[in-house]
């Protein structure tokens, strides 16, 4: 076991602050999110985690149930909710998905968060790491992470479009104006 995971063993976020718990992302429908390559608290396959563990930084399939009438976009964002340092989980991927645009538009298919080539509709935005995809990376030794994927179904578009690619991942999860009609998530884990 890695000395730095084993010392930060019991250190994660407080529950609070996970984009889910966030006032403005509540929604009053639920979505159902699913995946073809990992089930809802199941093991990621190591081809999804990022390339210092040996993944090929692929991001996984996910689809999802028909979105409320009135869905103007959807809000992926991914977490690494188990995260030990800093206050705040890690967001590894955090995207606008335009449905009509998708090349299907109720999934995504395995790839198409890659930052150097994200599918039609997808638009990336700054995530914790950078823009697009980063799979798991959790710290050695430190203990099972989970990997939210949350999908929130945006009655408005998101304002201020210039400034998005560069906002904060918090600043936009915790300050969200434009209502939520329906949300959903699947969780995948991976430990080292």
């Amino acid at each position: 076991m890695s000395v730095l995971g084993t010392l930060l063993r019991n250190r994660r976020p407080e529950e609070r602050t996970y984009a889910w718990n966030q006032p403005c992302l509540d929604g009053p429908e639920t979505l159902t999110l699913t995946s073809r390559d990992f089930t809802d608290a199941g093991l990621l396959p190591t081809r999804h985690s990022g390339t210092r563990v040996g993944g090929e930084n692929l991001s996984p399939h996910l689809a999802w149930s028909t979105p409320p009438a009135g869905t103007a976009e959807l809000l992926l964002v991914v977490e690494d909710i188990d995260v030990p340092l800093g206050s705040n989980p890690a967001v590894h991927c955090l995207a606008l998905l335009d449905g009509p645009h998708l090349p299907s538009p109720q999934e995504l298919a395995p790839g198409a968060l890659a930052k150097s080539a994200p599918a039609p509709g997808v638009t990336l935005l700054r995530s914790f790491i950078g823009r697009g995809y980063h799979g798991p990376e959790p710290l050695k030794g430190h203990g099972p992470h989970r990997y939210v994927f949350e999908l929130y179904a945006l009655a408005e578009p998101l304002p201020n479009r210039a400034a998005l690619p560069n906002t904060r991942p918090r600043r936009l999860l915790t300050s969200l104006t434009t209502p939520v009609l329906a949300r959903g998530r699947i969780t995948g884990t991976s430990e080292r």
